[in-house]
């Protein structure tokens, strides 16, 4: 009788999953191994990895969020050459405009600014957001169309730009870097909102 009855929840399941996809709107994912997007940020969290920290906080922020906006750079990029959305496309391009100006102002700082501060605290914690950004982004649900996943894997990523920035603001010195960081904040958080509405707006398409 327990096999019969668990016989009957599998093939019940198995109806209903079978209806589901036939269904255009169902919800559809990629491996993330063969997604392009995530191999982006793997790629990113490695480079970040092997960053010789510091543990002068403004110094340590700079050399961290260099090769993490070159990250949204490189899947904005993507977003421009394979997706379709136009909204996407233009999201994609205010980031890219943006961040490059950011990159040069993190490398100029840096030529000018030897370390000099002794936090290894802020180290710790800057790594600790990173990793955590990245298992949230293995845990995202992605389905292989790069407008889909450039918004919602990009959602994810601001949202550790402006952790990171918090931490600057909390422990930095540096008015240059206190500044920028705040501009991240301010700037991402706003672009975080419109990446919400664009995939509520869309759902998994």
């Amino acid at each position: 009788m327990k096999i019969l009855f668990k016989l009957s929840i599998l093939t019940a399941f198995v109806a209903v999953f079978s209806a589901c996809k036939k269904d255009s709107n169902q919800l559809q994912l990629q491996g993330h191994d063969q997604n392009q997007m995530m191999g982006i940020m793997h790629a990113t969290m490695a480079k970040m990895d092997t960053l010789k920290m510091t543990k002068d906080p403004d110094n340590d922020f700079a050399l961290m969020m260099r090769i993490h906006h070159q990250g949204a750079i490189d899947m904005a990029n993507l977003e421009l050459q394979s997706g379709t959305d136009a909204t996407m496309k233009q999201m994609a391009q205010s980031i890219i405009t943006a961040q490059q100006a950011e990159i040069a102002q993190l490398t100029s700082f840096l030529k000018s600014h030897p370390a000099h501060g002794n936090d290894p605290d802020f180290d710790m914690q800057q790594m600790m957001d990173m990793q955590k950004g990245m298992k949230q982004a293995d845990l995202q649900i992605i389905n292989g169309r790069i407008d889909h996943d450039f918004a919602i894997l990009m959602i994810g990523h601001h949202q550790t730009a402006t952790e990171n920035a918090r931490l600057e603001l909390l422990k930095g010195s540096e008015s240059a870097m206190k500044t920028m960081a705040q501009s991240i904040i301010d700037s991402q958080t706003k672009e975080i909102s419109q990446f919400q509405d664009w995939l509520l707006a869309n759902g998994n398409k």
